[in-house]
This record gives structure tokens, sequence and C-alpha cells, in this order.
């Protein structure tokens, strides 16, 4: 029987595939600024740069804020639209990005499935709050999950240890040996369980190489496979 008590889940591209979310997003912001057609090819673009931007704030580069308005600026300068609109299109991107809500296979059931075991369940994002609460409200996951830690209301994002502490001081007492972290990020989720010193679980649905050099104890294609892992 699995020794694990606390389930800490990343919501978006772990429980909520977040690419169509996205897709959906920045096309409906195109759409609402009479913006030219925004292509799959462009969607793509800006989901690289969007990667680029997150990846540097997870390694302290640069702040969240840099982030958000940031990724919208390179964006519009490569594809010759006024940037002095990123930040009124990042402030309506939030909004439509939590309207975007898209389970993963078995992702829905395997919470419900760990809230029937018994297991305490946080759901631990860096996402925007005006984008989490949305989306948690519109998919149900904030009637079945016990915790919400957004990393806005926390003050730290993760992988760093302060978030993961907020979270433990909040949650009551658990020892480290106790909890999972179940996250498709690397540098966000893997790296910030390993910092805080518990179990990880990484969610490659793609089955794509690791492309750094971060430590899991489980890796999985599908989100039921947890249940395999505690034993329910």
């Amino acid at each position: 029987m699995s020794k694990i008590k606390v389930v800490l889940w990343d919501i978006d591209g772990t429980l909520l595939d977040f690419h169509p979310a996205e897709r959906y997003a920045i096309k409906a912001c195109f759409e609402a600024f009479d913006l030219p057609r925004c292509t799959d090819a462009m969607v793509q673009e800006y989901s690289n740069i969007n990667k680029k931007y997150w990846l540097a704030m997870e390694q302290g580069r640069i702040t969240k804020d840099e982030v958000l308005v940031g990724r919208f600026r390179e964006f519009f300068a490569n594809q010759g639209i006024d940037t002095s609109l990123a930040e009124k299109v990042n402030a309506m991107y939030q909004v439509r990005l939590g309207d975007g809500v898209y389970f993963f296979a078995d992702a829905l059931e395997t919470v419900k499935a760990c809230k029937a075991a018994g297991l305490l369940q946080c759901a631990v994002t860096n996402g925007t709050k005006v984008a989490q609460v949305r989306k948690l409200s519109k998919s149900g996951l904030d009637k079945i999950l016990d915790y919400i830690f957004i990393s806005e209301d926390v003050g730290f994002e993760k992988p760093s240890k302060k978030f993961f502490q907020k979270v433990f001081d909040r949650i009551g007492d658990y020892k480290p040996e106790e909890i999972l972290i179940v996250g498709d990020s690397l540098t966000s989720d893997m790296q910030g369980g390993r910092n805080a010193g518990i179990h990880t679980c990484w969610f490659n649905p793609r089955g794509m190489a690791k492309n750094f050099p971060i430590k899991t104890e489980y890796e999985i294609l599908n989100i039921a496979q947890v249940k395999d892992i505690l034993s329910i």
C-alpha cells in the first residue's frame, strides 16, 4: 500500500491540456482586437516564445510580469503588429485562457478516484490567478481539490522551495515522503518537487526525451497511471 497521503497536481499541461486552450485564447484575442488572421503557424510561434519566457522565469532571470507582457511584445514585433497592444491583449488572453477547459484522458476520473481513496489533493500552479480561478471553476476541479495554491497568492513560483514551504505550512502535518507532485514541467514541477524533498511524477504524454538533466522518480504517459503509483 502506498504511503503517499497528499497529491500536488499541476494544472496546465497535467490535468488540463494547455495546447488547445492556448490556441483558442490567442485566436479569440486576435479576433477581438481586429488583428490579422491568426494561423496555426502563428500560434506555434507564440507558443515557442511563451515557453522560452516561462523557462526564464523559472530560472529566476525574469519576473512573471515580464513574462506576461514580454512574450506578446516579442511575438507582435515578429509579426509586424503594434507592440503597444501587448498589455491589453495579455489582459484579455488571461480571461479567454480561463474559458478553455480540455481535460487530458482519465484526468478527472483519476482526481475523483484519489478523493474517494481519502487522499488530500492540491492544485499547485504558476498560472495567472485570473486564468486559473476561471478554469478551475469551469472544470469543477475547485469543488474536488482540497486546496488551491496559485503562485500569485503564495508569493513565490515553482520551483522555489519557498513556494512548497507555503503549501506545507497550510496543509498541516505531513512528512515529505507522504507527498507526491504530478506535473508536466521538468524545470517547474519536477525540480520544485526535488527542491522540496517530495516524491516526483513526470507526466510526459507525448513521450518526449528529457531536455533537462532533472531526475524524476516516476514517469507516466497517462494520468490514470497515478492510481498505480498510489495503489488505489
